[in-house]
């Protein structure tokens, strides 16, 4: 069973920055494509950042330039650094791994996320 622990939100000022942390229990994890999702309150969720198993990465129209996702293997880590923060980028963020080749979730189970409110 894979399990993710999301941690590193809160409240930050239009243009400031945060650094989000997923860790990932459970058995192959550095062989997973993994991914940051984010869903805001009545919307669905949506796709922020990938990263294969190679380290090469992915990003969403609406974070690249700003967001930067990257994975620790060895402590079984993967970290989203949020910069030049916007209000819209104001959400509830998990992550999960990512079906090989898409950019659907593998696991139905998610963790509780991470609260990031962007606000002056």
């Amino acid at each position: 069973q894979v399990l993710f622990v999301e941690s590193g939100g809160g409240l930050v000022q239009p243009g400031g920055s945060l650094r989000l942390s997923c860790a990932v229990s459970g058995s192959f994890v550095s062989a997973y494509n993994m991914a940051w999702y984010r869903q805001a309150p009545g919307k669905q969720r949506e796709l922020v950042a990938a990263i294969t198993s190679g380290g090469t990465t992915n990003y969403a129209e609406a974070t690249t330039g700003r967001f930067t996702i990257s994975r620790d293997n060895t402590k079984k880590v993967v970290y989203l650094q949020m910069r030049s923060l916007k209000p819209e980028d104001t959400a509830l963020y998990y992550c999960n791994a990512l079906r090989t080749g898409t950019s659907v979730p593998l696991f139905d189970s998610w963790g509780r996320g991470t609260q990031v409110t962007v606000s002056s």
